[in-house]
């Protein structure tokens, strides 16, 4: 692998993306970029900054252009600071006709924040997500890797309350 700075990768992330680079052929290690760019965001703190996605090109040998257009086509990749929560809700089309605007409105009135927004104490940033593939269980959300099925607002509460 190319040298890149310890200070934009951290050799801990370096072989996690070395993990998922040894899944495809040599001459195609560029198809490890989404993983790169979600274990790069993760060191970061939940979000790519340029030098971060500049450093994902150069470590898989691609065009930078490349790596924008994946960072920025992809919801999952936040291009400003999030909270320490990030708090995804779906809102297309099953999780809507399940009652998701109530679900958004609750998170709104509770978290006294917008869609896109951060709480001030950094905790806890909303965000509208289109599928998440949980469609049997709408409406949903997603907080970090785990999925919160057939909400309402008391589970919803339940669900804040054991967040640190």
């Amino acid at each position: 692998m190319p040298q890149v700075n310890d200070e934009l990768i951290n050799t801990a992330s370096k072989k996690d993306i070395d993990q998922w680079v040894a899944k495809y052929p040599v001459e195609q290690k560029q198809s490890a970029v989404m993983a790169a760019l979600r274990i790069v965001q993760d060191q970061n703190g939940g979000w790519l900054t340029t030098e971060l996605m500049d450093a994902v090109a150069d470590y898989l040998a691609m065009d930078k252009i490349h790596v924008y257009e994946v960072a920025t086509f992809y919801s999952m990749y936040e291009h400003q600071p999030v909270g320490k929560h990030k708090i995804c809700v779906c809102t297309n089309i099953s999780c809507m006709v399940c009652g998701s605007g109530e679900i958004v409105n609750h998170l709104q009135d509770k978290l006294a924040i917008k869609m896109g927004e951060t709480t001030d104490d950094q905790r806890f940033t909303l965000k509208e997500v289109e599928c998440l593939g949980a469609c049997s269980g709408a409406p949903m959300m997603q907080i970090g890797e785990h999925y919160y099925e057939n909400l309402d607002a008391e589970k919803i509460d339940q669900i804040l309350d054991t967040l640190e």
